[in-house]
């Protein structure tokens, strides 16, 4: 089944993507600066496969071919949550033999916890309400698996837009929070996918968070 963009569709407000690529772009600068010792392969291998995943999905969203550029996207997104914890395990792995030093520590501690809020950011963007080609197909944002301050507002038409829709910003808001507050803070979780993908992110934040912690108690 063709999935162009239908005349009607062209008229609706279309979300940008360009936020997407650059975090997909970020993570894998960011993972360049870990030790070879936490990655699975060379610390490149990662930012080609991104580099590699990309291109394919530009083009299918140039293309209008929304179910392949979900597809990529997906596969996108699986490659850097798990290379994301396969690193943290690493790094967890090997503080009893103290392997990094403490620069060393620092700086995976710190990619890894930005990745991790890169990395579920994408998540969210790309799932909520069926991902951002759904979302472009609607005039407006009223449901999905988060309740943002903006859909419980809109009956207010002086405060907010009627056409509002959420963006890739709103969701590395979400993450961010999530990351930092281990909460989604100001935005109400409804779906039981995200609940999960939040805990998982939880986690994986309060460990590299905890890792930090252990080595300055250490060091003191």
């Amino acid at each position: 089944m063709s999935t162009e963009s239908s005349p009607s569709m062209k008229q609706l407000r279309r979300e940008p993507r360009w936020p997407a690529f650059l975090a997909a772009l970020a993570i894998a600068g960011l993972y360049l600066l870990l030790p070879e010792r936490l990655t699975e392969g060379p610390n490149w291998l990662l930012p080609a496969v991104i580099g590699i995943l990309l291109v394919p999905t530009v083009a299918s969203y140039r293309m209008g071919r929304s179910r392949t550029n979900f597809a990529l996207g997906v596969s996108l997104s699986v490659t850097t949550t798990i290379a994301v914890i396969v690193s943290l395990a690493n790094l967890i792995a090997g503080l009893p033999e103290k392997r990094e030093t403490p620069t060393e520590l620092l700086r995976a501690a710190v990619a890894l916890w930005l990745s991790n809020i890169l990395v579920f950011a994408s998540w969210y963007w790309r799932l909520d309400a069926g991902g951002p080609h759904q979302r472009d197909l609607r005039p407006s944002h009223t449901g999905g698996a988060f309740l943002f301050p903006q859909m419980a507002l809109s009956h207010h038409s002086k405060l907010i837009d009627p056409s509002w829709k959420p963006g890739f910003v709103d969701y590395l808001f979400l993450a961010f929070n999530t990351s930092t507050a281990f909460s989604p803070t100001d935005v109400p979780v409804l779906s039981p996918w995200a609940k999960l993908m939040m805990m998982v992110q939880s986690c994986i934040s309060l460990s590299t968070i905890a890792i930090l912690a252990a080595r300055a108690i250490n060091i003191l």
